[in-house]
C-alpha cells in the first residue's frame, strides 16, 4: 500500500514540475458557432408590427373607458329579503365568503360606472339592495365607501355616491341608435377578476324577458358571467349605451346571451334619482295585453298591433277617460303603439298630471280619447300585463 501511494505522489510532483517549467501546456477550446448556436430556434418577430385599424380600435377603446368602471361590492350583516332577492338576479353577482374569510354575513360583488366626475356611480339595484355596507373601488385600487342615492327597482337600477373628485367618467350614448349585428364590448369584474374586457355584437334590442314590466333589453353575445352585473356596454364611440344586468344561462356561466339597461331608459331614471331619489311613473290604469285575432278581427285592425285593453281599474284616469275593456291602444301622443310593453314605457315616462291623447280603435272605428294621468303608487314591480 506504501509503494502504490509514493508512486502517485512522485507521478504528481513530476507532472506539476513539467507543467511549470512550460513543457506540458494544457488547452480548453470554447465550442464553435458550428458546434453550439446561441440563436433561438423559433422566429421572432418585433412589436413594429402594427394591428389593423378594425382591431386596434378595441385597443383604444378599453384604454380610454376601463378607467370608469368600478368594482362594486357590498355586505349584508342581517338577513332581509328585497323585492329583488330572488334567484333571478342573485345568482348573477352573490359569491360565498373566500379561504381564510371569517363570514360576516352575506357578501356580494358586482360592477358598476362612473357617470360623473364628482363621484356618482351607476350600478344594479340587485347589487346593492339590502346592503349594509357598499365598497367601491377604483381603477386605481383605491377604496371608497358609497351611499345609496335612489333605487328603482321596476328597472333595476340604482344611482351610488362616493366621495371624489377629477374621476374619469364615461360619457353616455344613445341607445337608439344602436342596430343589430353593431360591435359593443362589455366590461366589469366576473367571479371578482377586475377590469375585465369582452367583445361582441348586439344581437337583438328590445328583448322582454320576464323581469319586469318595464323590459326593453339590449341582448349581446359579448361574455357577461356573474360579477359583470352593473357594468358598462359600450359601444364603437366609445359612449355607454347599456348597463349590463343579466344573462340566460342553465349552468350559470355564458353561454353568449346577455342582457344590458339601454342607457336611453336610465337617463330618465337617472335624472330623478339624484334629484329626488326615487321615480315618480305616470299611471293609467289599465290592465292590457297583446292584440288577439279575434281583437283584431273586432275593431278592424290591418295587423297586430297596439295594446289590448283587458281591464279597467276602478276610478282610474282610464275609467274617467271612458276607456273600455276590448279597446285598442294604438298610438300615445301622435307616437304608434306596437305592443302593450311599448305602452308601458310611454305611460310610466309621462309625469303624472300631464293630458294625454290616446288613439283608440273600437267596433265603431278609431277615436281620440284625451286622458289626464295619475301617479303610479310605489310598489315592488307588477308582473307582465299588470295594471299601468
Amino acid at each position: 500500500m506504501r509503494r502504490p501511494a509514493a508512486l502517485l505522489v512522485i507521478v504528481a510532483l513530476v507532472a506539476g514540475a513539467l507543467w511549470a517549467t512550460g513543457v506540458v501546456t494544457v488547452r480548453v477550446n470554447p465550442p464553435t458557432t458550428d458546434s453550439v448556436s446561441a440563436s433561438p430556434f423559433w422566429q421572432e418577430r418585433g412589436g413594429e408590427a402594427q394591428l389593423p385599424p378594425p382591431l386596434r380600435i378595441w385597443v383604444d377603446l378599453a384604454k380610454a373607458t376601463r378607467p370608469a368602471v368600478v368594482n362594486v361590492s357590498t355586505t349584508q350583516r342581517a338577513k332581509a329579503r328585497g323585492p329583488l332577492s330572488d334567484d333571478f338576479f342573485r345568482k348573477f353577482f352573490e359569491r360565498g365568503p373566500r379561504d381564510g374569510e371569517t363570514p360576516r354575513g352575506r357578501q356580494s360583488l358586482g360592477s358598476g360606472v362612473i357617470a360623473s366626475a364628482d363621484g356618482y356611480i351607476v350600478t344594479n339595484v340587485h347589487v346593492v339592495a339590502d346592503a349594509d355596507e357598499i365598497v367601491v373601488r377604483l381603477g386605481d385600487h383605491s377604496e371608497h365607501k358609497a351611499k345609496v342615492v335612489g333605487l328603482d327597482p321596476r328597472t333595476d337600477v340604482a344611482l351610488l355616491k362616493i366621495e371624489a373628485r377629477d374621476l374619469p367618467a364615461l360619457p353616455f350614448g344613445d341607445s337608439d341608435r344602436l342596430e343589430v349585428g353593431e360591435p359593443v364590448m362589455a366590461i366589469g369584474n366576473p367571479f371578482g377578476l377586475e377590469q375585465t374586457v369582452t367583445t361582441g355584437i348586439v344581437s337583438a334590442k328590445e328583448r322582454f324577458i320576464g323581469s319586469g314590466p318595464y323590459d326593453d333589453f339590449i341582448q349581446t353575445d359579448a361574455s357577461v358571467n356573474p360579477g359583470n352585473s352593473g357594468g358598462p356596454l359600450v359601444d364603437t364611440r366609445g359612449t355607454l349605451v347599456g348597463i349590463n344586468t343579466a344573462i340566460f344561462s342553465q349552468t350559470g356561466g355564458s353561454v353568449g346571451i346577455g342582457f344590458a339597461i339601454p342607457v336611453n331608459l336610465a337617463k330618465d331614471v337617472l335624472g330623478q334619482l339624484k334629484e329626488r331619489g326615487q321615480v315618480v311613473r305616470g299611471y293609467l290604469g289599465v290592465s292590457v295585453m297583446p292584440v288577439t285575432p279575434e281583437a283584431r278581427q273586432a275593431v278592424k285592425l290591418d295587423r297586430a298591433r297596439g295594446a289590448l285593453v283587458a281591464e279597467i281599474v276602478s276610478g282610474s284616469p282610464a275609467a274617467s277617460a271612458g276607456l273600455k275593456p276590448g279597446d285598442v291602444i294604438v298610438a300615445f301622443q301622435g307616437e304608434p303603439i306596437q305592443n302593450p310593453h311599448d305602452l308601458t314605457r310611454r305611460v310610466a315616462g309621462t309625469p303624472p298630471g300631464s293630458k294625454v291623447t290616446l288613439r283608440v280603435a273600437r267596433g265603431s272605428g278609431e277615436t281620440s280619447v284625451d286622458v289626464t294621468l295619475g301617479r303610479l303608487k310605489d310598489a315592488p314591480p307588477a308582473p307582465a300585463g299588470a295594471e299601468r
